[in-house]
């Protein structure tokens, strides 16, 4: 068993098939593919960058926000490029190296997205229903803490998951029917049994995506239940502005996600993986800058003084 494993990653590489069903299409990906991606990287640094020299955006909401914006540029990088090269020309292939690097990456960044997002549901939370409060309960070190502890779950989870799925034997198959490295279309080359990797997948995948989205739907019925007894038009409009936008981004990450990962990967069609797939990686990180600062007041304003100044 073990000299079959060895055997095959002896050779070094993969071969991403990606659209390659589709030549013609190819084209056409590659152009819309690049343009969504320079849209992420311009986008997310814009709100890094702006959140970073305006003094009012120092806040919980603004430095998680942040974090999602670093997160997302981490994560396209981990897989457009390749992605890219291989729609340009005829060499399709990734070494086995840099395939468990991507893996990796895309897993840890993945649960980590999950876990920063209840993070971000529980800052609204407390801002909308525990307003007299909220000073003491987002205390900067605690949200310090709040994103350390939302990277390292990821990564460390990604650790565990990754070394998992390399562990079994692809029995000399090379051909990875996806645009990147991830855990289903590996575990489609194995030649044994992987119903313990799928129990795996599926049991990580409900500890990292459902009990996160029950989390921030029990965050945001809260929140529902306290714009309800708010009388001031100013407030709420506040509040759907910023909670919206969440919910947007949430509704984006999750749907995809729980279609991929919380079902074995023999149950679903290639093809229609590999579009979802390249929803998640490619267009929503990119809408995620335009969601949270499009009617924003406070963007607005910061962009405002900041020309001003210069």
């Amino acid at each position: 068993m073990t000299m079959e494993r060895i055997n095959a990653s002896s050779e070094g590489y993969f071969i991403l098939l990606g659209f390659s069903n589709w030549p013609r299409l190819e084209v056409a990906l590659f152009v819309v593919i690049l343009m969504f991606y320079l849209t992420t990287l311009i986008g997310n640094l814009f709100i890094i960058i702006l959140s970073y020299l305006d003094s009012h955006l120092h806040t919980p909401m603004y430095f998680f926000l942040s974090n999602l914006s670093f997160l997302d540029l981490c994560y396209t990088t981990s897989s457009i490029p390749q992605l890219l090269v291989n729609l340009w020309g005829p060499e399709k292939t990734i070494s086995y190296a840099g395939c468990m690097i991507q893996l990796y990456f895309s897993l840890a960044l993945g649960t980590t997205e999950c876990v920063l997002l209840v993070v971000m549901s529980y800052d609204r939370y407390a801002a909308v229903c525990r307003p007299l409060h909220y000073t003491v309960l987002m205390h900067p070190r605690f949200c310090h803490l709040l994103a350390v502890a939302s990277w390292l779950s990821g990564f460390t989870t990604s650790a565990l998951h990754s070394s998992f799925t390399f562990w079994v034997p692809l029995c000399g198959h090379h051909q990875v029917d996806h645009f990147f490295c991830e855990v289903p279309a590996l575990l489609r080359l194995s030649c044994v049994d992987t119903h313990a990797n799928e129990l795996t997948l599926m049991v990580m995948s409900s500890i990292f995506v459902l009990i996160p989205l029950i989390l921030i739907l029990s965050s945001y019925s809260a929140i529902a239940r306290a714009v309800l007894r708010m009388q001031a038009t100013t407030g709420l409009q506040k509040v759907f502005g910023t909670c919206g936008a969440h919910l947007t981004v949430v509704s984006l990450f999750f749907i995809p996600a729980m279609y991929i990962y919380l079902q074995p990967p023999s149950g679903n069609s290639q093809d229609q993986g590999k579009f979802i797939a390249l929803f998640y990686t490619v267009v929503t990180p990119s809408l995620n800058p335009l969601i949270y600062t499009l009617r924003n007041k406070d963007v607005r304003g910061a962009v405002k003084r900041l020309m001003e100044w210069e």
